[in-house]
């Protein structure tokens, strides 16, 4: 039984929205899945701050239009679920990769971020963003390392000034 006007009028204005704020999006094709292995992928998706949603492609289509991912509406073809990332750029990809390791019949066909499209090869490389806290542990680190280097070469005269004294007393002791 196909959808009511008002019902494909809710889906694509919810989709649009959606992609609005998303920061990257997958594609993947589902064609296999029982309901059980997608309910297990939402579920994964859920936790991982990921919004995914099996749409007609028609209707991905308008969503998507005006949105930054714009540039994949010519390439959804065939059923596909897809998969916004809301918090950070590669949690989409981290969710439709892992589950695509144990399962073969799900089959990431493209993934988009900052408004262009990659091939599906490149999943991976968006897999492997790092997740905010990560991003912002790697900044810290940066920004600490120019401070901590100051301070050991401050300290190293006293500290090889501290060892050639003990050197001496073990010298003299022995």
């Amino acid at each position: 039984m196909g959808l009511r006007l008002e019902d494909k009028q809710a889906m694509v204005t919810e989709v649009q929205a959606v992609a609005q704020t998303a920061h990257s999006v997958v594609a993947a094709e589902y064609r296999g899945l029982t309901v059980s292995q997608l309910t297990g992928l939402r579920a994964k998706a859920r936790q991982s701050g990921v919004w995914m949603r099996v749409v007609k492609n028609t209707l991905a289509r308008r969503a998507v239009t005006g949105t930054p991912y714009e540039c994949i509406a010519g390439s959804l073809k065939g059923p596909l679920i897809l998969a916004f990332s809301k918090d950070d750029p590669g949690a989409a990809a981290r969710v439709v990769k892992e589950f695509a390791k144990g399962n073969d019949k799900l089959v990431p066909t493209l993934v988009a971020i900052g408004g262009r499209m990659y091939p599906a090869a490149e999943i991976d490389r968006v897999a492997s963003l790092p997740t905010r806290a990560q991003a912002l542990a790697l900044l810290l680190g940066v920004m600490k390392a120019p401070v901590s280097k100051l301070v050991r070469t401050l300290a190293e005269p006293h500290a090889k000034l501290v060892r050639t004294v003990d050197a001496v007393r073990a010298s003299k002791a022995a």
